[in-house]
Order: C-alpha cells, then structure tokens, then sequence
C-alpha cells in the first residue's frame, strides 16, 4: 500500500494511472476540478498513519496553490483533516479515563485543534506536520478542560497554580515521607504562603459533591431511610437571637413598675388592642399608646446600654 501511495504523490500522472479503485487512494476518471488534480481518496479515516503523512504533503502542497472557496480547496482541506484524525484519538487517548468527561466530546474538542494546524501550517518550515499538529490538538484539549471542569469558576491563575501544587506535594512527599506544609510548598515553588493556601483553597472548586449525596454516620441510627449530606449542615436559628433578647429583657423588665409590667403583659402577652386595655384600665386609647411608647423607649434604651 505504501509504495502505491508513494506513486500516488509522485509528479508524473501515468505512473499513477494503473492505481485500481479499491485503492485508498486514485485518480478520478472524470473531471478532476473537484479535486484540484489531486488523487481521490473514497474513505480517508481509513487511510493509515504512515499514508497519511505521505499524502498529507501532497495535498499541502496543493492546498496553498487552490484558491480558497473552491471545491478543490474543500476537498483537500476536508480529506486533510480526516486523514489526520488518528493525531486526535491518539491524544484523545491519554484522557479516556479522565472522570466525568465524554471521550466523543475530547475528540470533537480535539479536532477543533486539528483545524487550526492545518489552516497554520505552512510546509516551507520543514517541520512534520504531526509535530506540528500536536501542540495545537492538546493545547485545545487542556483549555477545554480548563473552562468546563471546574466545578467553579477561578482565575486561570489559580488553576495553573493547583497544577504546580499538586506535583509540588507528590514530589516533597516522597522526600520528606509525609505530608508537605504550607511553608515546605511554599519555599519549594518559590512562593509566598498566603499565595499557597489562596492555591489550596481554590483547588476546593475543582469538583463539587452534591447535597443529595447519602450520608452515613456510625454514631447515627440506622433505622428508616438514610440521611442526606445536605440535612447535617447547621444554619442560623432565629430563635437563638430570641433567647437573647429575652435573656436581657427579663432584667429590665422586672425593674420596671407594676402598671408599666401590666401594661406589657396585657399587650403582648394577652395581645390585646390598645383600645381594650384602655377600657380595663378606665383611660384613653392615646394615653395607652403614649404609655406604651414611654416603656418600650426605655427598654431599647436598656437593651443598647447593655450591647
């Protein structure tokens, strides 16, 4: 097959005229303005590396001669980037088992790089076009991964930096036999430590668990259904600022006059209207309300002087 190939790109037509159909590559026995004079490949994902590289200077070669728009020049772009394809599963590879990622959407990721080479890349450079091709496949890869998983957002800073950490305390754990300390991570990367813990504590925003996840605990029985993580976080009782108002009040209160106590009980204890006390009492309404505002005022103020 290789040495058919090595025909297919040679410059002299007749020598390639005897390539038989069921051949990778052939020429076309009608016109060739589809294909720019170039050999017509049927399926080029088939096409194996070691052609592919062959053939790929050819089509490069012609590519930079077809003028852009043309359907020549979209056949060799397309069958370039299909004949390179094995570049991205190839690099695709090394991230199969990466968690929570699909492999199809690293490839499609990938290819996206492919492209980027094969529009860049520029054959008077004399470079290979797979080691040219690579950088810019991974390259793709790696910032996908930069911006999707991060279960939250941080500084691209502060992502490089959880990276540098990471090798950091594999390599100081080896040496030292335990875990590194901020200050060991520090000095070995040359770093402040207050910029090692803002590293630390931005790598928690790399994966999330979530609230619902089931939660187990030696100590709990195991009666009925298990709870979630969700159900053991604490949060704020408004009760607790109740009891301390009241815990102070209770004081203040019991300082006050006896009609004064009445009055409040009547109020906010029996919770009845201004207009009711002042009948039990026999006074006004408004004489209520002002004898009502008189003793709360004094109570803020006893609260305030007690904060």
């Amino acid at each position: 097959m290789s040495a058919m190939v090595e025909q297919s790109i040679g410059t002299d037509r007749s020598a390639t005229a005897t390539l038989e159909p069921s051949q990778a590559a052939r020429w076309p026995s009608g016109p060739e303005a589809a294909t720019g004079g170039l050999p017509l490949i049927d399926d080029a994902t088939t096409v194996a590396p070691q052609d592919a590289r062959m053939l790929s200077k050819l089509f490069f070669d012609r590519l930079q001669e077809l003028e852009e728009g043309t359907a020549a020049y979209s056949y060799a772009r397309n069958t370039l980037i299909e004949m390179n394809l094995s570049l991205v599963h190839f690099a695709a590879g090394r991230y199969r088992n990466r968690p929570a990622t699909d492999h199809e959407e690293i490839v499609q990721v990938g290819t996206i790089g492919l492209i980027k080479a094969i529009d860049r890349f520029d054959l008077s450079r004399e470079t290979e076009f797979t080691t040219f091709a690579v950088p810019y496949i991974v390259g793709e890869m790696k910032r996908f991964f930069r911006d999707t998983t991060w279960a939250v957002h941080v500084p691209r800073r502060l992502q490089e930096l959880r990276v540098e950490l990471s090798k950091a305390k594999e390599a100081l754990s080896l040496d030292l036999d335990r875990d590194p300390t901020v200050a060991e991570l520090a000095a070995h990367l040359g770093l402040t430590e207050q910029e090692v813990i803002e590293g630390l504590v931005a790598a928690n925003g790399y994966t999330a668990g979530s609230i619902d996840t089931p939660y187990s605990d030696s100590d709990s029985a195991t009666d009925g259904e298990g709870r979630t993580l969700g159900e053991t976080f604490g949060e704020c009782d408004p009760a607790m600022d109740l009891f301390e108002d009241f815990h102070t009040l209770a004081p203040l209160i019991e300082k006050l006059p006896e009609r004064d106590r009445l009055l409040l009980r009547l109020r906010f204890g029996d919770e009845l209207t201004q207009a009711q006390i002042g009948e039990q009492l026999g006074c006004s309404q408004m004489h209520v309300s002002r004898l009502l505002s008189r003793i709360v005022a004094r109570l803020r103020k006893g609260l305030l002087v007690q904060d």
